[in-house]
This record gives structure tokens, sequence and C-alpha cells, in this order.
């Protein structure tokens, strides 16, 4: 008869941002960590923001300062552990008569730039849009208008990576399982589990994490355990366009209903615009935006934007579900996006549940609930670590990308300019992971299209938990919008080939 194996000390429900981050910072301190994910990893919400690293600068309206403090404060130290993925981003803010006066607008920049310990990222200032490369594209209308910074974070690679580094510190990551029922049975948690090919698994814990995001509660009810908020979903819809603009600022736009929007560069070629804000009361499976979001948007842009948009041009559109803490707001943009953890530990087994927050934040919150957890769990030792820990790819300086392309373009000439930078971006050091010596595409056993090639797939299949061609597409390397549906095919029958892996052992 086989041993019996013994108990994680840290089991976590949820493969997003929080899950994947407080996985990571268990391991490192020391702890045996399951982490489980029904899906993909970062499949929901943490694939769907609107890709940024930033304080949250309309927070402020709402008095919400010690949250954007702690956001801000991360920015920098987001960036220095993974310069590949997230890298500074100058952002446009036009003033708009009769909406808030420019003065308040000035001054909410300059706490921006103040309360957060920002160092390297440059500060705000003042910019007549007649002699900036940003007001071109804009209705002559926009005179003045401020220039500020936050950061581009590409949010699915943040969660993967914060799973690979998880995983290379001895965590085991278990994607396509969904966590059926959990129970404590002798002072330690019994997660009974299914994967989607129909086995069965029984897995034991000292201490069992909710991460689930916006399934946060239903997760609770399989527990058995009652919730300490009520959680308010909210929508948050983006569409992408033809690019609407040829320089590499993004834009800060207010309406006049009080919300605001960004419409960013997005993958070379294209406009990102978002987000909305709507309560969502549908099934978490199917989160997609309406046709009124999609109007909604194109009518915003075309306020500001000498280009007109309409919902014809929109060539894709994704929605998250933010979960919320339900504070008692009216509208769905003043529900807060702070966060709170709850630890009840009055069965003598450890529940941590994760409400709410936000990407910007997630390694400060991946930080404080395993400071909470070391108190009940003696397996989790160490000090603080994930901040200075640099990412699986990330091992370069702040301002060295350049320098790596330069060496990827001098080892591998074959590779086009767009394909070496969408590499720097994506896996950083770790692009030789599967580059390795190749002086063609032969090499990298073909091309499949638009620069993705076998030795990629390969690689992506065996060490980052992908399977589908959306996995790869949409999650890993944001090549979906240049696939075609031929190119699609072609990568769906090359997927046919990689064996399958065995079901793995408890």
């Amino acid at each position: 008869m086989a041993d019996t194996p013994p108990p994680y000390d840290v089991i976590v429900i949820g493969g997003g941002i929080n899950g994947a981050g407080i996985a990571r910072d268990a391991a490192g301190r020391g702890a045996r960590v399951l982490l489980l994910e029904q899906g993909d990893l970062a499949q929901g919400t943490s694939s769907a923001s609107t890709k940024l690293i930033h304080g949250g600068l309309r927070y402020l309206e709402h008095y919400e300062f010690a949250l954007v403090r702690e956001a801000l404060k991360e920015r920098e130290t987001l960036w220095g552990i993974a310069p590949h993925i997230i890298w500074p981003l100058r952002f446009v803010l036009p003033y708009r008569d009769g909406l808030r006066p420019r003065w308040l607008l000035r001054l909410g920049l300059f706490l921006y730039d103040h309360i957060g310990g920002r160092k390297k990222l440059p500060a705000t200032r003042s910019v007549r849009l007649a002699r900036h490369p940003a007001g071109a594209p804009l209705q002559p209308d926009y005179v003045h208008g401020f220039e500020y910074s936050d950061g581009w974070v590409d949010d699915a690679r943040l969660v993967i990576l914060n799973a690979r580094d998880a995983a290379e510190r001895g965590a085991r990551i278990r994607t396509h399982m969904r966590a059926e029922l959990m129970r404590v049975e002798k002072g330690r948690w019994i997660v009974e589990a299914t994967d989607d090919r129909g086995h069965n698994y029984r897995f034991s814990g000292r201490s069992l994490v909710n991460a689930a995001g916006p399934a946060v509660l239903d997760v609770l009810g399989r527990a058995s355990a009652p919730p300490d908020y009520a959680m308010r979903l909210v929508r948050g819809s983006h569409i992408v366009v033809r690019k609407l603009f040829d320089h590499d600022y993004a834009y800060f736009f207010q309406l006049p209903d009080g919300r605001i929007f960004f419409a960013i560069p997005y993958e070379r070629d294209f406009t990102l615009i978002g987000t909305t804000d709507q309560d969502h009361d549908g099934p978490l499976g199917d989160v997609r935006a309406s046709e009124e979001e999609i109007a909604y948007l194109c009518e915003g842009a075309n306020q500001y934007f000498q280009a007109a948009i309409h919902p014809g041009d929109v060539l894709w559109t994704y929605s998250g579900v933010r979960p919320l803490i339900d504070d008692g707001s009216g509208k769905p943009e003043a529900a807060t996006r702070g966060y709170r953890l709850d630890l009840d530990s009055d069965e003598g087994a450890p529940l941590m549940t994760v409400y709410g927050g936000k990407i910007t934040s997630y390694r400060h919150v991946a930080e404080h609930a395993v400071d909470m957890l070391a108190e009940v769990v003696p397996a989790l030792t160490g000090k603080h670590w994930t901040g200075k820990a640099p990412l699986p790819g990330g091992d370069f300086r702040t301002d060295g990308a350049a320098t790596l392309k330069a060496a990827i373009r001098l080892a591998h000439p074959f590779l086009p300019a767009a394909t070496v930078d969408r590499v720097v971006k994506a896996y950083g050091t770790d692009a030789q992971s599967w580059l390795g010596k190749a002086d063609g595409w032969d090499d990298l056993g073909g091309e499949i299209a638009h620069g993705l090639s076998a030795a990629e797939v390969r690689w992506l299949v065996a060490q980052e938990w992908a399977r589908t061609a959306d996995d790869i597409l949409w999650r890993r390397t944001k090549l979906g919008l240049h696939f075609a549906a031929d190119d699609v095919a072609r990568l769906d029958a090359f997927l046919e080939t990689i064996p399958a892996k065995p079901p793995l052992p408890a």
C-alpha cells in the first residue's frame, strides 16, 4: 500500500493574481504549497484588466488615500522585479472645460506624485497640446493638459510568472482542477477535487486560502464557511480598435457623467479603450461586453479623437468581473477597490479568505496574507523577500531591455524586430531557454505564424501550463489579435501532436 503523502502547509484555491502571489510568497518562506485552479491560470479577472500598474488617480476623489498610496509604492517595486512585462508609460490628461477644474486636476496629480515614494518615474508636467505629440490626434478644442507617469503590465503573464516562481520554489500548481468540497477533519483541511478529465483527487492541508476572486463566496459555500463581507461584482469591459495614434503616450480621459476611461497603445497596431463599471449579475463563466458598453466606449472616444470610431470598428472586446467589497456605494465606480483579509482558525485548521484587491497591490496583499498565516502555520518562516527577488526572466536592470533585445538580434538575426520585441517583453532573459542556439526557423521546429515557433509552444506547454490555442494566444503571448482562423487551425493541429500529460498523483 502506498504511503499517504504528508499534508500541504498551505492549499490555495484560485489561480488569479492573488492566489499565484500568495503561493509564491508562501513557497519562498519554506511552506509546502498546493495551488488549485479550475481553469487556466489568469483565465478570469486577472487577464481582463486595463493592463496598468497604477495608483488609481480617480480613487483620490473618493478619499481612498491609503489605497492609492499603497498602490503607488508598489509601482516601482514591481517594475524592479519584472522589467520585461512591466514598463513605464506616460499618460496625457487633457483638460476639458466644464468638468473638473484645472486646479483640482493639478492638485490631484501633485498628490499622486508625492504620496507614494516615487523615485525613478518622471514627475507630472503641464503641457500645451498643440505642441505635444499626444495633441495631434485630438480634437482642436483640447488646448491644455497634464502629462504624468504610471506603468504598463502584461497582466496574465504577471500571474503565470508568479506561479512559475512558486513552482520553482517547490509549490505544486494544478490547473483545470476544481475544488468541489472542502471540510475540516482532525484539524486538517480535506479538499476533494476533480480535474477536467474526470479524475478525482483528495488533498490534505494544514491551512486553506480562498483566493477565488469573483467566486470567493461560492468557494466559501463549498467549504461550509460563512462570509464576513458582502461582495459586489462589477464588470469592466474594454474594446480594441485599429490604432488611433502613432505615438507612445496613453490617454486619461474624463466624461461628463463623472467617469473616466483610458486609451492605450496596444500590441503595436491597435488601441485599447476602457473601462466600464457595470454591476454584473450573470454567470462568471460568460462575461462579455454588452452592446451598450461597446457603444459607450466608442462615444467616449469620439468626444476626444478626431477620427471617429463606431461599434463596427471594434476588432475585439474583453470583460472581467471585479470582486469588490460592497460598501454601500451607489455607483459601481465609487465602490472601494480596497481589500480585506479574514483569517478564521476556530477549528484549528486556518482558513484565509481574500476579499477584493487590485492587480497593482497583489504583492503587498500576498505578503500581508502570508504574514497572518505565519502566526498559525509553523512551516512559514523567513522574512519578506518578494519585493527584491526578480520574477522568472526579470533578472536585468529596469533600463536593460534594449541591451537584451540587441543581444537576441545578434544571436538570432533571422528573427524579425517585432518578434524580438515581443519575446523580450514576454520572457526577458528566459527567452534563451527555448531559443537556444537557433540560427533559423528550422532550428525552432518551424514558424507556426506571426513569429510563434514550435519551440516556443512546446516550452509554454512544458513550463507554463498552456494547453489550448486560447491559453497561448490570449494569455501567454497576446498574439490572438494577429492570428487569422487558418493560423489558429495550424496551432491547434500542432498542439495535437504534443502528448497529453498523464494524471498527476495527489
